[in-house]
Parts: C-alpha cells; sequence; structure tokens
C-alpha cells in the first residue's frame, strides 16, 4: 500500500472553477446542499492558500445564497430541483463542517453552525435507535419510505465534536451511544459512503470505532478496485458501474487516511476524460468533488490555520 502527501494542484483546481463560473455550473447554478457544502470548504481551502479575499467573498455569497434559496425555520431543504426536497442528515452534517471551516475567519459561521445543530437533532436523532436518514422538509416526521441511516451518527459525532466539543457535549453524547452500538457490525458496501467513512476516521484516528471501520473500509475498497483502467466499481459485486463523484469521494478518503496514494493519482487521470453520457457529465457534484480530489485542502485534519 502506497502512501502519500495529499495533492496540491491549485492551479488545475482554479481553471476548473474558472470554467465552471463560466458555464453557471457552480456556483452560480441551481443550489444543491451537498454540492454548496464541497464547494464552501473548497474556496475557504483557496483563501488560506492563495489570501485572495474574492474567493472568501465568493464563499461567503454561497452561505448567503444557500440559506436564502433553500434555508427553511428548521434546517435547510436538499436541493432546489422540485424533486429534491425534504432533509438529509448527511448532507446537514457536511454544510455544518462547511460553515466550521468558514469559522476559522469568522466566528459568526461557528455560531450559525452551532444553532444548525441544536435545531436539526432533536427531530433526526432516536436516541438509543439511530439517526433518521431523511426528513419531511419541515422537520415534522421522518420522510416516507425511509429508515435510519448506517453512517449518519458517525458524521455528527465527528462534526459536532470538531465544532464545539462542549457546548454540543449532550448532542455528542447521543451520537457517542449510537456509534457504540454499531461500529462493530457496520460493514459498508458503496464506494462514497467508503470514502466518507475513511475521512471521518482520520479526525479520531486511534478510537476504536476508528480503527475498526478504516480497516474495514480499505479492505473492501481492495476488492472495488478495477484495473485497469483505474477506479473504484460502485460495489464489489458491480464491477462495471462507476462513478465520477464518488470517486471523488473515495479519494478524499485516501487521502485523508492516507492509502493508496498511486490509486488516487489513477482515478483522477482516469475520470478526467471520461463521458458518462447522462446528466452527471455537467452535473456540478462531479466537478466541484473533483476539485476536492485535487485538493483536499481543508477537509483534512491538522493543516495550518
Amino acid at each position: 500500500m502506497t502512501r502519500s502527501l495529499p495533492l496540491q494542484e491549485i492551479d488545475a483546481v482554479q481553471a476548473k472553477l474558472a470554467w465552471m463560473r463560466e458555464a453557471h455550473i457552480w456556483p452560480n447554478g441551481q443550489r444543491y446542499l451537498w454540492t454548496d457544502a464541497f464547494g464552501v470548504v473548497l474556496l475557504a481551502s483557496l483563501w488560506h492558500e492563495l489570501h485572495d479575499d474574492r474567493l472568501l467573498r465568493e464563499c461567503e455569497w454561497v452561505v448567503a445564497e444557500v440559506e436564502r434559496v433553500l434555508g427553511r425555520p428548521r434546517g435547510i431543504r436538499i436541493g432546489e430541483e422540485p424533486d429534491r426536497d425534504g432533509q438529509y442528515f448527511h448532507y446537514l452534517a457536511m454544510w455544518i463542517f462547511a460553515l466550521d471551516c468558514l469559522g476559522a475567519v469568522d466566528r459568526r459561521y461557528r455560531e450559525k453552525a452551532i444553532a444548525l445543530v441544536r435545531d436539526v437533532h432533536p427531530a433526526f436523532v432516536v436516541p438509543g435507535r439511530g439517526v433518521i436518514w431523511k426528513m419531511r422538509e419541515d422537520l415534522s416526521g421522518p420522510y416516507p419510505g425511509f429508515g435510519f441511516g448506517a453512517l449518519d451518527a458517525f458524521h455528527g459525532l465527528v462534526v459536532y465534536r470538531l465544532l464545539d466539543p462542549v457546548g454540543l457535549a449532550p448532542e455528542i453524547a447521543d451520537m457517542e451511544a449510537l456509534v457504540e452500538a454499531s461500529y462493530r457490525t457496520l460493514t459498508i458496501s458503496q464506494d462514497l459512503g467508503l470514502g466518507m467513512m475513511l475521512w471521518m476516521s482520520h479526525f479520531f484516528p486511534d478510537e476504536p470505532w476508528a480503527v475498526v471501520q478504516r480497516t474495514r473500509a480499505l479492505a473492501m475498497l481492495d476488492r472495488m478496485w478495477v484495473d485497469p483502467p483505474g477506479y473504484f466499481s460502485r460495489e464489489p459485486s458491480l464491477r462495471r458501474m462507476k462513478f465520477a463523484f464518488t470517486n471523488y469521494g473515495v479519494s478524499l478518503g485516501l487521502q485523508a487516511v492516507p492509502a493508496h496514494g498511486e490509486r488516487v493519482r489513477r482515478l483522477n487521470a482516469f475520470f478526467a476524460s471520461y463521458h458518462s453520457g447522462d446528466e452527471y457529465d455537467t452535473n456540478a457534484i462531479t466537478h466541484v468533488m473533483a476539485c476536492t480530489s485535487h485538493f483536499p485542502g481543508r477537509f483534512l485534519r491538522n493543516v495550518p490555520p
């Protein structure tokens, strides 16, 4: 297993951002909370690296637009398009992480993140049972047909502890209990989930849940690596199914650990010229997450302020 430093391909990322702006893909396209969370972290990371205040202003503009377009009296809607109604906990958790990253520059954004946790946590979390994966848009109850999320308690635990380990102690205790009850038996077999679990594990790498899940995730990803040409399949049994944006999520996880640096470079090279022939070729999620794969920045712990 090869190990390497995280990628720092900033020139390529800036070029892709310029193209996305020109094509009205992102940040000036339709709002989608997962993509916007990744984009806010990306812009904040570039600002810390380049000290260009235009990046910081753009980052703050995205936050304001998310609140204007997707914000609800409690929580934040999944996306702007009509079929992206309801609220996902893992999207909210990633947005909380993004606000916390921006909060390193301006404390007000950290306060927004804490307020969001206190708004949504009681709606999503059923103590001792789990975190509801998808809620109705007004948080009045679970979205029909959806149960508990397998990774949501881990996601909540990590972002809450990074955000405010003292002030959010009751919410953290809820998540710790859920993680403790599930981490030994949880097996993830989907590419993006594996990447996100690796990413989550790197913040508290010596904790038992992180050790178990990191080892399990890396072993599962070994089964999903398709070489040639160099990509991770959607699941072990779906060798020919692949998505660029989910591979970029795996890339983030591998760079966080770190592990398999050569595979990170191989998948970036493969998807640079890959065309799926569907909406993902132009969707913002594909290209914003590509930027993260090439420059993970403040997604990674121990990044200098």
